[in-house]
């Protein structure tokens, strides 16, 4: 269930996925948090300032997160995001050995705007974390939040077709 806390974390999440927005990219901003609940750090999608589309905020602090944390840190951090993670970044998760995620918004949901907003589906199946790593912990979508990234969606497809 997600709790108070994680609600205040999935806030910054979708205020990272605004950001990316605001910049021409896909919305989507993730935090990594310890388990005393210090954010430990912050990313979102850049792929069109940077132009590399596996530079996924979620694959990006698990890189981080095994250059920086011991195994025993990363077993008892949690990943926040504004969007449930693709099939690479779950993979990166699981093999980093990163605890629980909490998401805003599914990609049951994600999937569902994609066809609303005549988006075609990209070239990975769209797989919910479980059926790609099923030991991990997983909590969500954020009732309300992800009403937030919804939008964020269709002005991001808006955007894309100018």
């Amino acid at each position: 269930m997600v709790s108070n806390t994680d609600l205040i974390h999935l806030r910054r999440c979708v205020e990272l996925a605004r950001e990316a927005l605001e910049e021409g990219d896909a919305p989507f901003g993730s935090v990594l948090v310890d388990a005393t609940g210090k954010v430990l750090k912050e990313d979102r999608n850049m792929t069109v300032t940077d132009a590399d589309v596996t530079l996924h905020p979620e694959f990006m602090l698990a890189k981080w997160a095994q250059a920086n944390l011991t195994p025993a840190e990363r077993t008892t951090a949690t990943v926040y995001t504004s969007g449930e993670h693709c099939p690479m970044c779950t993979a990166a998760h699981a093999n980093v050995g990163l605890g629980r995620i909490v998401y805003a918004s599914s990609t049951h949901q994600l999937v569902q705007w994609r066809s609303e907003l005549g988006i075609a589906p990209g070239p990975v199946a769209p797989l919910p974390i479980n059926q790609v790593a099923p030991g991990l912990v997983v909590e969500g979508p954020a009732p309300g939040l992800d009403e937030e990234i919804r939008e964020f969606h269709r002005i991001h497809q808006a955007q894309s077709l100018l």
